[in-house]
């Protein structure tokens, strides 16, 4: 076995400088050399049981062989083990936290392999030599199946429905297909010329696409549902968690996909102007999650005064946790390149009441928390810390509080289709709010179940 992941560091910066990525929306990191893809590809260490493609890759990709394809320079061989697992291998390395390299065997001692950034390496290499192609079925059954939502979930299923011959529509309330991958994650993350791609890709495979049409307004489920084989629901969870504490009501206080969707839309010159801006303003981010992140990243692109991020939760350890021993996610800080590019973050901190004046939000009273922590260092439960409250100011205010699971009872009976047998659903819609990759293969066994139905 090679000893090259002892005498090779991973790289720890891939990105623009901030001064240059502040200032336009392009994407943020800088592609790997061939030299460095060899050189970091040899880093992994071959292990015969690879928990990253097993415990860590919900798809399963095959990374210790690829990654060995790459190491050699067998680019064709690299991707035919990616896209033998994965169906959209540019979005997940672009989006993706990169389970498997919290999974990774290197992690335990060392720094983990850059599989991420092996991973989108290898799909720009078929992109540009031409391997990825569209592909249409030879042969079609006369079956038809209409997928309501054109995010990750709906255009898995609809990839691996049409290779199985069936006729495919998708139907999608917005302008532009992707979901949340065109409208929810901003372009310095995912360039949405990487989206519109697979998108072509998708149609000149002999997918059909009806975009600007939301069912259930208009046009109804039942109607589809009455004109296909098989109907599957993959809408996402749509509806933002909120905070409903005193002075909620106030201008200037914003669901954080509100905001993001505004500039994306900006961006792509579906909309002229930005409906929420931070230009100028004092803002404050609640929520330490990834969706709050991307908020930092969009105000400080726009021209924020001063950007502030608050959690209510404890600040992790810099350090893996004892509370997730590999090979599970570990639990410890992470700081994201919208961070590196100036915000204040803050723990432990409990929002009160928002605060305003001639109607417009002003402020946010706060208060500090403490945390009771598990045995092996997890947050448990909090108490309010009393007589130490403050209000921090800001102007313009984003909720990235999450997005509530979907009461799917309640959907399909508003719907009109419940107990259908021919419904079927599929992502976030079925199994709560979670990553695009498990979206992806939620996606894929949905249409494993569909097709199994169809062929019955």
């Amino acid at each position: 076995m090679s000893r090259d992941f002892m005498k090779i560091e991973r790289i720890g910066h891939v990105y623009r400088s901030a001064g240059e990525r502040v200032r336009d929306f392009k994407e943020v990191e800088v592609p790997l050399t061939e030299k460095q893809l060899h050189e970091q590809s040899a880093r992994c260490m071959g292990c015969g049981i690879p928990f990253c493609h097993g415990t860590g890759c919900p798809l399963g990709n095959l990374i210790p062989d690829f990654n060995e394809a790459v190491h050699q320079g067998d680019w064709r061989q690299a991707w035919e083990l990616l896209s033998a697992t994965s169906s959209f291998p540019e979005l997940t390395s672009r989006v993706c936290p990169a389970l498997c390299e919290g999974s990774c065997t290197e992690g335990l001692n060392l720094e983990p392999v850059m599989i991420r950034q092996i991973e989108k390496a290898i799909v720009e290499h078929a992109f540009a030599n031409g391997w990825i192609k569209p592909s249409a079925p030879e042969k079609r059954s006369d079956r038809k199946v209409i997928i309501v939502g054109a995010g990750p979930a709906g255009l898995a299923a609809a990839v691996l429905l049409n290779k199985a011959g069936h006729h495919v529509t998708v139907y999608e309330k917005n302008h532009f297909p992707g979901g949340l991958l065109r409208y929810g994650i901003p372009d310095f993350k995912l360039d949405k010329a990487v989206v519109e791609r697979r998108i072509r890709i998708l149609e000149e495979s002999g997918i059909r696409f009806v975009l600007d049409t939301e069912v259930g307004r208009d046009v109804s489920a039942e109607y589809l549902r009455g004109r296909c084989d098989a109907l599957l629901i993959s809408c996402g969870t749509p509806v933002p968690r909120d905070l409903n504490i005193p002075g909620r009501e106030l201008e200037n206080i914003h669901f954080a996909l509100e905001f993001l969707q505004g500039q994306n839309r900006a961006n792509s010159g579906e909309s002229s102007t930005v409906p929420v801006s931070a230009k100028g303003k004092r803002v404050l981010v609640i929520g330490g999650g990834d969706t709050g992140s991307d908020c930092v990243g969009t105000a400080n692109r726009q021209g924020a005064r001063s950007v502030t991020q608050i959690e209510i939760m404890p600040r992790p350890p810099e350090t893996r946790s004892p509370s997730t021993p590999w090979p599970f996610w570990p639990y410890q800080l992470r700081t994201s390149s919208s961070h590196e590019e100036g915000c204040v973050r803050r723990w432990e901190l409990q929002s009160k009441n928002f605060s305003g004046e001639n109607g417009q939000v002003r402020g946010v009273e706060v208060v500090p928390v403490r945390w009771t922590l598990s045995p092996f260092g997890r947050p448990q439960k909090f108490e309010e810390l009393s007589g130490k409250t403050e209000t921090i100011e800001a102007d313009l205010v984003l909720l990235a509080l999450g997005f509530l699971k979907l009461d799917r009872k309640a959907m399909l009976e508003r719907l009109h289709l419940n107990d259908a047998p021919n419904v079927f659903l599929a992502g976030d819609t079925a199994t709560g709010p979670s990553l695009v990759v498990r979206a992806i293969v939620d996606g894929r066994k949905a249409a494993a179940r569909i097709d199994r139905y169809l062929s019955n």
